[in-house]
């Protein structure tokens, strides 16, 4: 099946509106099944990241663009691609009909995966792991009959249940209350009232998703929901 998937980032240093909506033109000319769109994240122990908390000058730190900035160039993604055909189902992610990841639809609705290979991650739905990163220690494993993982990670119903709203809130459609444990949601019921009056959340009867407008500053909806 012919299905490309083009990544663009938003915020990088020197990047105007102008350079962007170039970069935009440029890809929705390309015409690509799939598109993804990550705003810049900057790790704080990084020579940029240190560069930018201490308001240094190196690394391009001063260039930049703000969050204001970042948030008007994916909101003028979400317009131009929008335009282009393209149909908005993940925070970070837009597919022509019929092209969504399938792959990354099991991760955001939490579907059990298996990983065959050195440093492969699996998933049952109620515990992680990972394979031995070491080739040969993984090849050892398997020759011997014994499992290569090296990290189990039982998964309990209070992370599932923060995996549900967060990962379920990530996706356009946004999350149905009535699938989560009722209990779960009564402990939530405060928080998404305060969220859905600020504007920050959209609700129609069960259905809970992110306001459109407010997609660009989903982390801290996430961080508000969740703590």
């Amino acid at each position: 099946m012919h299905n490309l998937s083009f990544d663009l980032i938003v915020g990088l240093p020197h990047q105007t509106r102008a350079s962007w909506r170039n970069s935009l033109d440029e890809l929705i000319a390309l015409n690509p099944e799939h598109v993804s769109i990550y705003l810049l994240e900057v790790d704080e122990g990084s020579r940029l990241g240190r560069e930018l908390i201490s308001l240094g000058t190196k690394y391009s730190a001063p260039a930049v663009p703000t969050d204001e900035q970042m948030a008007d160039c994916y909101d003028l993604a979400r317009e131009l691609l929008a335009a282009a055909g393209y149909v908005h189902y993940e925070i970070s992610n837009w597919a022509k009909l019929g092209s969504a990841s399938r792959h990354n639809l099991k991760y955001w609705r939490r579907e059990p995966y298996l990983g065959f290979g050195a440093g492969a991650h699996s998933f049952s739905g109620t515990t992680r792991w990972a394979n031995a990163h070491d080739s040969a220690q993984y090849v050892a494993a398997m020759q011997s009959g014994r499992l290569p993982a090296e990290q189990i990670e039982p998964v309990s119903a209070q992370q599932a249940h923060e995996e549900e709203i967060f990962l379920g809130l990530r996706q356009l459609n946004g999350i149905n209350l009535d699938q989560i444990e009722p209990s779960y949601v009564s402990s939530l019921s405060e928080k998404l009232s305060t969220l859905q009056t600020a504007g920050l959340l959209e609700r129609e009867g069960s259905i809970v998703r992110l306001a459109p407008k407010k997609l660009s500053i989903s982390n801290e909806v996430f961080v508000e929901l969740l703590s």
